[in-house]
């Protein structure tokens, strides 16, 4: 193996073997990530407790098939049964390059059937060649048929005892539970970026190539805990950079953002800079870089300042340089838990929509300044926590005018809005005709009630009657805005029902007004309580007494009514215009099929 590594400028095309067979783990001992694995399966070897099959789980490229191997030839050594092959008899030395007659290893994807099944069972009852044991290792197990599966059972549960196998499978979800049932799982984990990057080093040191500071960790990170991609993503770099690998190289073949400039968008976020996010983001474009690959760096840098922001220790972080920590951290203290979530959901939607549009430049703008607007929003649990609380004083808000339209300047004095009456007059055209308009000066303005202060004193309920109750009612009404105000302002009477409940009557004609009140109690109830006290209790209902005190309207027949609306409508002057000029007259086209049918 180390001449290979040496002699690797003079290796011819056919020869040439890529990086991630080169350097595929020969032994337990080289195995990276997966310790309590190579434990488990040394402690069996050396105790004699070897199972007949065995399956192996985890994600691509973290050594599921290299472990198979290494296990094979710990059982089949000359040496062995050995926790530690030799890696130099002619057994190790077959198995390694795939060559060994009695370590098979089969594409259970493409030997899927039953027939292929049918034909390992005849094959698995003749005893090996030259070796100790036959193996045989099955990749991507899952992709066996039901059938296959089900002939498979027999021979699983009670193989010769010459025979041994070894699943692999990414998707261990997909197999029988009848076949697990019958093996012995070992789940591999992703491994740690430190230990990919410190491999990734030990193998460009043998490829006689330097590199910049934080390329294999810029590697390492972008493989998610694949060994095998990040050799392959080495591979790349080699042929890129065949003496000296830069960090540039790296954003240049991978289509990612260096760091700075990921910064630099974190800075325009956090500060509402949207004049900075969309300079970086043309620099970006202009570098050749990947918009889909630039949200998932963005994720992940928000994923990291979401661990940040709870308090972890640098360990923790997966896509960021543990040396970024501080800076992490001021920037998660300044934008918040809530804003961080906020964001990554906005970036996960942006995934999303990236899979099914072109424009991805836009979507890329569109997310970011998104993000940066967030900030508006912080405070918003801590509002509704005040107004729940009792604690928020409302201010009164200076509508628009709605002759002018233009809304005067609030003014703050004592705790009270005072309005500026400074508009000048105006000329509005309504239904084509210019009228001139009253200066702002002379427009009534409904002020609303000022909300009462912490320091005056809290009204005893107890002394209230149906007149204090409805001086307490005006003043909850006038310092309600919009619908809900004159809405409100239509009812009839108050009454006060002891000990703290103030009754409001609406007249039956007023039903909409008192649906929207019912609808808007809990706001109502907050507004009255802010006058009478905490304590106070609001009902609407429907004034039964008006509507049995008011007289009778005398019924209309349908027809009636149709011919009531026919004589309005025909003296409106379109209608009266265009019957003149056609010598026409309007006639109830029911009233008379009607007629016809009695």
């Amino acid at each position: 193996m180390n001449e290979s590594h040496e002699s690797i400028g003079q290796s011819t095309p056919a020869a040439y073997q890529v990086v991630a067979r080169r350097y595929r783990p020969q032994d337990f001992g080289q195995l990276v990530g997966q310790t309590h694995v190579s434990q488990a399966l040394s402690n069996a070897i050396t105790t004699g407790k070897i199972g007949h099959a065995y399956l192996f789980t985890g994600a691509r490229g973290v050594g599921k098939t290299s472990s198979a191997r290494i296990f094979a030839k710990s059982l089949n050594c000359v040496n062995g049964p050995t926790p530690e092959p030799c890696n130099k008899c002619e057994i190790c030395d077959s198995i390694s390059t795939g060559e060994d007659v009695d370590v098979l290893e089969i594409d259970g994807a493409s030997n899927r059937g039953i027939d292929e099944i049918r034909q390992l069972r005849q094959n698995a009852s003749v005893r090996p060649s030259k070796s100790r044991f036959k193996i045989y290792i099955i990749d991507e197990v899952h992709m066996l048929t039901r059938e296959a599966f089900n002939a498979l059972l027999k021979t699983l549960e009670e193989p010769p005892p010459h025979v041994k196998f070894i699943f692999c499978t990414t998707e261990p979800n997909k197999i029988p539970i009848t076949v697990l049932s019958r093996c012995q799982r070992f789940d591999f984990v992703g491994i740690d970026t430190t230990e990919i990057a410190k491999r990734l080093s030990e193998i460009a040191s043998n490829e006689k190539v330097t590199a910049d500071d934080g390329v294999f960790e810029m590697l390492a990170r972008r493989a998610a805990g694949s060994m095998r991609d990040a050799q392959s993503l080495l591979e790349q770099l080699l042929s890129f950079a065949p003496e000296h690998i830069a960090i540039r190289n790296v954003n240049e073949m991978l289509g990612t953002a260096d760091d700075s400039r990921l910064f630099n968008i974190l800075q325009g976020i956090r500060e509402t800079n949207t004049s900075l996010l969309f300079t970086e983001i043309d620099a970006a474009a202009s570098e050749g870089v990947d918009f889909t690959v630039l949200i998932e760096q963005i994720m992940g840098l928000f994923r990291d300042l979401m661990v940040v922001v709870t308090g972890v220790n640098p360990n923790l972080l997966l896509y960021c340089d543990a040396q970024r920590y501080e800076e992490l951290k001021v920037t998660a203290a300044q934008l918040g838990l809530q804003r961080v979530l906020a964001s990554l959901q906005i970036l996960e939607q942006t995934q999303f929509r990236m899979q099914r549009s072109t424009q991805s430049r836009i979507l890329t703008e569109l997310a970011l300044v998104r993000m940066s607007y967030l900030g508006q929003l912080q405070n918003v649990a801590a509002l509704i926590e005040q107004i729940r609380g009792g604690t928020f004083n409302i201010p009164a808000i200076a509508t628009t005018s709605a002759v002018t339209g233009i809304a005067p300047t609030p003014v703050i004095t004592n705790n009270v809005t005072d309005v500026k009456k400074n508009v000048p007059p105006q000329s509005v055209r309504t239904d084509n005709v210019v009228k001139n308009v009253v200066s702002a000066d002379d427009v009534p303005v409904k002020k609303p009630q000022p909300p009462v202060v912490s320091s005056t004193k809290t009204p005893d309920l107890s002394t209230f009657d149906d007149n204090k109750a409805a001086e307490v009612w005006q003043q909850t009404v006038g310092s309600l805005n919009g619908m809900l105000a004159d809405h409100a302002a239509n009812f009839v009477s108050v009454n006060f029902r002891s000990p703290e409940t103030f009754v409001v009557n609406f007249a039956p004609q007023m039903k909409m007004s008192f649906t929207y009140c019912q609808q808007q109690l809990p706001q109502l109830l907050a507004s009255l309580q802010l006058f009478a006290g905490k304590s106070a209790r609001l009902n609407c209902q429907l004034d039964s007494a008006t509507a049995s005190s008011s007289p009778q309207e005398k019924k209309v027949k349908p027809s009636q009514q149709r011919a009531m609306d026919i004589k309005d409508a025909a003296e409106k002057p379109i209608i009266k215009a265009a019957t003149e000029m056609l010598g026409a007259q309007l006639v109830d086209v029911k009233n008379m099929s009607e007629d016809k049918e009695e």
